[in-house]
């Protein structure tokens, strides 16, 4: 569309800017709505970093909802050369002497000296073929075929192949001027019911003495672990493994056996680990004052600027700290030595927020471990203060119809009709601008002929 200008203005009148204040008038409607489009776009952010929060604080009270999660334990172990423990929740405190007389180990075998070949790729078959077959245990017997000219490493590499249980390399043990290549075998799970057992060997490594010179040598013996539980001047247990890895001997606790004791023995000491579990209880009162700290700095009012700020007269946002507030206080019914958390340490504030008092949740964890727990996690029947909350906020932000799903939908709606209503409103002003410019531009022509004219009539005086 071609520009519409105006004229010279002789008429003393700029009705450029008298256009430009009829604009400006009917643009105060698009921009109120430009200012109900950025405030709910601000608030539709917000929400969004509301919910972020909760989950945060669900994430928080995870760790305090469930009884695994919730029961932190701690080893001490007297001599950490000879083993080293690791407490699961399900570990059971008390104080435990361990001598360990054995360790497991995995059978290795190897050929006789004599049969040892000078090179690794030197023929290891005398005839046109032949057969080398082993089991491991009780386990089925493995067979690697062997061709004609097949050497050392072709045999190491097919039994390798197998991933039968049984682990082959090759060691030099003669010199490097001399060397003298023997072939290992060594069972990849340990224990003495995992011995290797050669069943035939067609080889010159002659594994089984056919040829009268040959062999095995045992470099390690197939064993089990052996470790005595309890006082050795009372009737201790005797646990044999197969694995030095021991899951089973003392409750909720996994042994690494590291070596043997000898006559002595090593004390295990297992304790609940009260220092975690008051780490995560401040975790989770520090997630929930995070929201509350976040919801009251939106909903102030200033009384000099009488103005509110973002959440102010939003009932959504108010909704989300009562409802939490009544998961995280009220009494958990069926409990009778800790029925709240104010019986353990908190206390609400004045603006909403919690301080928990440490020394007091330090003596009722040393005091009453099972009661604390009691409290926070979910039983049979009994909803705890931590799954309470994560029910609320599961509630809260349901997908569907919870309360922080259903105002953002409602300000992402908000937000559409805002869009298509501006950009309506700005088509018509468009139109409207241009029809004064038009109608301007004819009246500045008019004048100007007038002008004209009342120049020249007085110039005929």
């Amino acid at each position: 569309m071609a520009t519409i200008s105006f004229g010279g203005l002789g008429n003393g009148l700029d009705f450029g800017q008298v256009v430009d204040q009829l604009v400006k008038v009917q643009r105060l409607p698009i921009e109120q709505l430009s200012q109900k489009k950025t405030t709910a776009q601000s608030k539709l952010t917000d929400y969004g970093l509301l919910g972020a929060k909760l989950l945060a604080l669900q994430s928080v009270g995870d760790a305090l909802r469930l009884p695994t999660s919730f029961d932190r334990s701690s080893t001490a172990v007297s001599d950490q050369t000879v083993l080293t423990a690791t407490a699961s929740s399900t570990a059971t405190p008390g104080s435990y002497l361990v001598r360990v007389t054995q360790l497991a180990q995995s059978n290795q075998i190897t050929n006789k000296g004599t049969t040892a070949v000078s090179s690794v790729t030197a023929d290891i078959v005398s005839g046109a073929s032949a057969t080398f077959t082993f089991r491991v245990g009780t386990g089925t017997d493995q067979t690697v075929v062997l061709g004609g000219s097949a050497s050392l490493e072709d045999l190491q590499t097919g039994i390798n192949d197998l991933g039968a249980g049984v682990t082959a390399s090759i060691v030099n043990a003669g010199s490097e001027t001399t060397p003298a290549y023997r072939l290992i075998l060594t069972a990849t799970t340990s224990g003495a019911s995992n011995g290797v057992t050669i069943v035939t060997d067609g080889t010159t490594l002659d594994f089984l003495n056919g040829g009268g010179t040959g062999g095995v040598d045992t470099l390690q013996a197939a064993q089990d672990a052996i470790a005595i539980v309890g006082d050795p001047a009372l009737n201790p247990v005797t646990l044999q493994r197969s694995t030095n890895f021991l899951t089973d001997a003392i409750p909720g606790v996994t042994l690494s056996l590291l070596k043997t004791t000898g006559s002595g023995t090593v004390s295990v000491n297992v304790t609940h680990d009260n220092g975690v579990v008051k780490e995560n209880i401040k975790k989770f009162a520090t997630a929930y004052n995070d929201i509350v700290k976040f919801v009251n700095e939106r909903t102030t009012y200033d009384v000099a600027t009488k103005k509110g700020a973002l959440f102010f007269g939003e009932p959504t946002a108010k909704g989300f700290l009562s409802q939490l507030r009544q998961a995280l206080s009220a009494p958990v019914s069926g409990l009778t030595t800790y029925s709240s958390v104010g019986e353990i340490g908190f206390k609400t504030e004045r603006d909403g927020t919690i301080t928990v008092d440490e020394a007091k949740l330090d003596s009722m964890l040393s005091s009453n471990y099972k009661a604390v727990k009691s409290l926070f996690i979910n039983q049979t029947g009994v909803a705890g203060v931590a799954q309470r909350v994560n029910v609320a906020i599961d509630a809260i932000d349901d997908i569907s119809t919870g309360s922080l799903t259903v105002r953002k939908n409602a300000l992402t709606n908000q937000l559409s009709s805002l869009t298509t209503e501006i950009g309506r409103k700005e088509d018509a002003l468009s139109a409207y601008e241009e029809s004064l410019k038009r109608q301007y531009a004819a009246l500045d022509g008019l004048l100007s002929r007038l002008k004209g004219q009342t120049t020249f009539l007085q110039s005929q005086g």
